[in-house]
């Protein structure tokens, strides 16, 4: 298995408990603060993270456009987070989840538009039945 595969299945599991675990711990609270403290926290332990992995020689290698475009990133995140909270404090989390995998699709489009990467028919049929489960779970 390439190391890509493995950290993007690890990512996955990882991305599956958050959501459980943050609607736990929601209750009592509005989404919104649930979202500020959990961003906080976030942002500590990767800063941790980054001092004990990430040269500091390497900050000098950043250049005008990684700040432009990891800003854009970073603006597209927290409204996914925050609109994700908003979310996850009044419905199911199963529905919910599914619901945002459903960027994966948005993520194909515009990565064969804007960076050029092939639909292949493998990515075209795994796209379909996302779209398909999708549409069974999220339809009452």
């Amino acid at each position: 298995m390439k190391t890509w595969v493995f950290y993007a299945i690890v990512s996955m599991i990882f991305a599956g408990v958050t959501s459980v675990i943050a609607k736990m711990g929601l209750v009592g609270i509005s989404g919104e603060l649930g979202l500020a403290v959990r961003t906080v926290l976030v942002f500590l332990f990767i800063m941790v993270f980054a001092a004990f992995t990430v040269p500091a020689a390497s900050l000098g290698t950043l250049n005008p456009a990684n700040y432009l475009w990891l800003g854009l990133s970073a603006v597209t995140t927290s409204l996914s987070w925050i609109f994700y909270y908003k979310a996850l404090k009044d419905g199911q989390v199963s529905t919910i989840a599914l619901i945002d995998k459903g960027s994966i699709l948005v993520a194909i489009v515009l990565a064969c538009v804007i960076l050029k990467e092939q639909i292949t028919p493998r990515i075209a049929l795994g796209g379909l039945l996302i779209l398909g489960g999708l549409a069974v779970i999220a339809k009452k």
